[in-house]
């Protein structure tokens, strides 16, 4: 899970990909719900990138009122990229998790929550030991409110990680673009090898 680009590539200069979408089992292996679309009606989606996608994932699914998580591509240029593509770094793309729940059992102040205090949103093209582009901080939403929201608590934490002595949160909150999906070995990785490796870590800060 290691890489060593850190500046995202133009799109004039990002792999060409392919137009076939990723085949993955559609079937979550811990909550048993469906990982494509269409979801359910009561269900909204985020997208969000805090580092290795496998543990960032399980951070998700563990949450009451998810409905379903699944990892995949995002914020790139390439289109329906391999892993080993967004590794070169020449996708631009982020490795994220796919979060979609329902908003009368988790609100997406909880969602925000655990993103903010699963990883150390000052790191910039990082993540602990694992570096590149794809390791990088994001909040990519399909709602408004989901912004506002996102903003309201990027701008409270960043006072509580100076007043600890932390940098300047890099987090980028960006609308969502295309969701690319991940390698079915990718998906819910940490339940199908539970001695796999987890590099994510937070502050210690409380958001």
């Amino acid at each position: 899970m290691f890489s060593k680009p850190s500046v995202i590539p133009d799109a004039e200069q990002a792999l060409p990909g392919r137009g076939e979408a990723m085949q993955i089992n559609p079937i979550h292996s811990v909550l048993g719900t469906a990982m494509l679309a269409p979801f359910p009606e009561d269900c909204e989606q985020v997208v969000l990138g805090l580092g290795c996608f496998w543990g960032a994932e399980r951070k998700f699914w563990n949450l009451p009122g998810v409905h379903t998580t699944a990892v995949g591509y995002a914020a790139g240029h390439t289109p329906n990229p391999t892993y080993q593509e967004v590794c070169s770094g020449m996708t631009g793309h982020n490795e994220v998790v796919l979060v979609v729940y329902r908003p009368a059992k988790i609100g997406f102040e909880s969602l925000l929550k655990t993103f903010w205090e699963s990883h150390d949103p000052t790191q910039g093209m990082r993540q602990g030991n694992d570096q590149g582009t794809q390791y990088r901080s994001g909040i990519y939403y399909r709602l408004e409110r989901q912004r506002e929201l996102a903003q309201e608590a990027l701008d409270g934490y960043q006072q509580k990680l100076a007043a600890a002595g932390f940098a300047p949160i890099t987090t980028e909150i960006v609308a969502g673009g295309p969701f690319y999906y991940a390698e079915d070995y990718h998906q819910q990785y940490l339940d199908k090898n539970p001695s796999g490796y987890c590099g994510l870590g937070g502050t210690g800060v409380t958001c």
